[in-house]
């Protein structure tokens, strides 16, 4: 089973939770044990999984992105976003998740989390879950 699910961003840089509608797909395929392959086809977007009991994890890691990749450093690249382009490389385009009981394996605290860079915007992320 595949498909996309559709993430919509309202800043510039923020973490969605995408746990919810990975997990309605993975529940929706039937999948009792597999895995869960999540890939991001954005270039100023990531994807991460991290705590989600506190939200102020997910500003404390833009805060802290924003720390690593200065957001005025002179940049070559003309539509402006070259600091989106480095965040997201740093968080990377895609997630494996183990699937165990028609349950997405993450620990107590994790969370699958979009990363918005370059919004807002309409986004989509895929997914591919195979047993």
């Amino acid at each position: 089973m595949q498909g996309p699910i559709e993430v919509k961003t309202g800043k510039a840089m923020e973490l969605i939770d995408i746990t919810p509608k990975i997990q309605a797909a993975v529940s929706a395929s039937g999948i009792t044990d597999g895995i869960c392959f999540i890939f991001n086809p954005h270039t100023t977007a990531g994807l991460t999984i991290n705590e989600g009991a506190d939200p102020d994890v997910r500003d404390d890691i833009i805060k802290g992105l924003k720390e690593i990749v200065p957001l005025n450093l002179g940049y070559r690249h003309l539509e402006g976003n070259s600091p989106s382009h480095i965040m997201a490389t740093l968080t990377g385009s895609s997630l494996t998740v183990f699937i165990e009981n028609s349950r997405l394996v993450l620990g107590t605290w994790q969370k699958i989390y979009f990363c918005e860079y370059d919004g807002p915007r309409t986004r989509k992320v895929l997914y591919r879950i195979t047993p």
